[in-house]
């Protein structure tokens, strides 16, 4: 990517090098509960149900997350600068999404940067959570480190399938500005775990079009953003982190029953519609009886 010309947000905080305990502090709230409980099954296996029921299980499977750093890196670290920018440039294009598409103003969420554990409105946040938005307060919450193991553990380096990360995360909350949040949140509560998780795979495969989406805008309001093997970065760090490869990775054999964000196909499929399209009606993963 080049993002050279690309303006910084200025919706990030900074928490790097702050305190964090490792525990489920506070009260969680809706479906914000929900992501942060998927995010840590998701990435390391965790039983979500540990998170959902505030249970001390998931503070002794945390135990060696990092600790939080002693000093605070620099705002002007390559990897702050990188997520400033994506962020910005996420602003500006779901800006253009939502007047010229919607006929709406479009209200940007602010992201934090934090090591080890953060206080978040849908309970402590962490690292070993992965990446996560909070319908709650509107923030997407990310440990910068996480970039490294996406390229390490998932294989998938390069700069655009980190942008694809954050912008995932900013689907989650075009999700929410548009409802599709609190209409899943509604669901859940009257379904079983297994119709839960299916209508789960749903709402993040619509997040991945959606990244997709900006992605392909994006392009088109700055072409020299996307470089040659860009899109094939982003596709790959789909794949890699498909249900199907990260239960087989972690357990040996697959339980489609627990898939909470589609199969690597699925999820390939999904970010390639929204790329190939630029078109946010193109992206009701909801309407399909075929995902």
């Amino acid at each position: 990517m080049r993002l050279d010309d690309e303006a910084e947000s200025q919706n990030v905080e900074d928490r790097r090098g702050g305190g964090g305990g490792f525990g489920i502090g506070g009260k969680s709230i809706g479906i914000g509960t929900i992501i942060v409980a998927l995010a840590a099954s998701y990435f390391f296996g965790i039983d979500p149900r540990l998170i959902l029921q505030g249970g001390s299980a998931l503070q002794q499977q945390l135990q060696e997350a990092p600790q939080s750093q002693s000093h605070r890196p620099p705002a002007t670290d390559q990897l702050s600068v990188f997520t400033r920018k994506v962020l910005g440039n996420t602003e500006r294009t779901w800006e253009h999404i939502f007047e010229t598409d919607l006929n709406r103003r479009y209200a940007p969420p602010t992201l934090v940067m934090f090591t080890g554990a953060t206080p978040t409105a849908c309970g402590t946040g962490q690292s070993a959570m992965g990446p996560f938005y909070c319908p709650a307060d509107q923030k997407v919450y990310i440990d910068l480190s996480f970039y490294n193991e996406l390229r390490q553990r998932f294989g998938a380096g390069g700069d655009f399938a980190q942008a694809y990360v954050i912008a995932h995360e900013v689907g989650h909350h075009v999700q929410n500005l548009l409802g599709v949040s609190n209409k899943v949140d509604a669901a859940r509560r009257r379904m079983n775990e297994a119709q839960a998780n299916q209508l789960s795979v749903r709402m993040e495969l619509q997040a991945d079009c959606l990244a997709g989406v900006w992605a392909a805008t994006a392009g088109k309001l700055n072409q020299q953003l996307i470089e040659p093997g860009d899109i094939e970065q982003g596709l790959k760090a789909a794949a890699a982190i498909g249900d199907d490869r990260l239960q087989k990775q972690s357990q040996g054999y697959v339980v489609p029953e627990a898939f909470t964000h589609g199969t690597s196909e699925q999820r390939v499929r999904w970010l390639r519609q929204g790329l190939t399209t630029g078109d946010i009606r193109k992206c009701d993963t909801f309407a399909q009886r075929q995902l």
